[in-house]
């Protein structure tokens, strides 16, 4: 996977934000700016949606960091169907005002990648889980912990973007995906791993912690 440098709009963004500025342009000349100010706003909203700031990796070898920025929706002990293993879960919902870039939460090699279709219900309820469409990752560390991140899409998001293949390595806080309007991730850790975030916290993605591996 190609270095990803940060340029704050993300790249995913840049044809709807160069068509909203155009069209909100068009708009202004031709009509003037109170029919234009729709058009402005759908610019703005873009500009705000796509963007893509640099993050501050936290210190700490065993910190398993927010692969999303939102609020942490569970922190339970469920069930891992991708590992077929009990493991501690954890859940972050995304809104559109969120930056929607996804990073990884652990350094750790790609083990194996999976996608499924699915609906499109609210990604806020439980079942979206296992019924929305999503793509996950199982990325194991150094040490040999297994860690399963999966990116669901939402009731408005239509479109998963993952750049890593099985055999990829990952460091923290690396950029590898990207989910379009509205979604949550999950993340599946070893029953042994201490949780650091609660029912409610906001979260960001690469600068927040989680959890503590053991």
């Amino acid at each position: 996977m190609s270095h990803y440098p940060h340029p704050i709009i993300a790249r995913e963004g840049w044809p709807f934000v160069v068509i909203s500025l155009a069209a909100a342009v068009a708009v202004t000349g031709f009509a003037g700016w109170a029919w234009a100010l729709p058009f402005w706003l759908i610019a703005a909203f873009m500009l705000q949606f796509f963007r893509d700031p640099p993050r501050t990796i936290p210190a700490g070898p065993k910190a398993v960091l927010s692969p999303a920025d939102g609020r942490v929706l569970l922190v339970e002990r469920g069930r891992d169907p991708y590992l077929k293993r009990d493991a501690l879960k954890f859940s972050v919902f995304m809104n559109v005002f969120n930056v929607h870039s996804n990073r990884s939460p652990v350094d750790g090699e790609v083990r194996q990648k999976w996608y499924h279709a699915g609906t499109f219900v609210n990604a806020a309820l439980s079942k979206a889980s296992l019924e929305n469409e999503r793509s996950a990752l199982w990325i194991r560390t150094a040490d040999g912990t297994d860690v399963t991140c999966v990116q669901i899409a939402g009731l408005i998001a239509r479109r998963i973007l993952c750049y890593v293949q099985a055999g990829d390595r990952l460091a923290r806080g690396e950029r590898y995906g990207f989910i379009r309007f509205g979604s949550r991730v999950d993340l599946y850790l070893p029953l042994s791993a201490v949780p650091k975030a609660a029912v409610g916290d906001r979260v960001f993605a690469t600068s927040s912690v989680l959890a503590e591996l053991a």
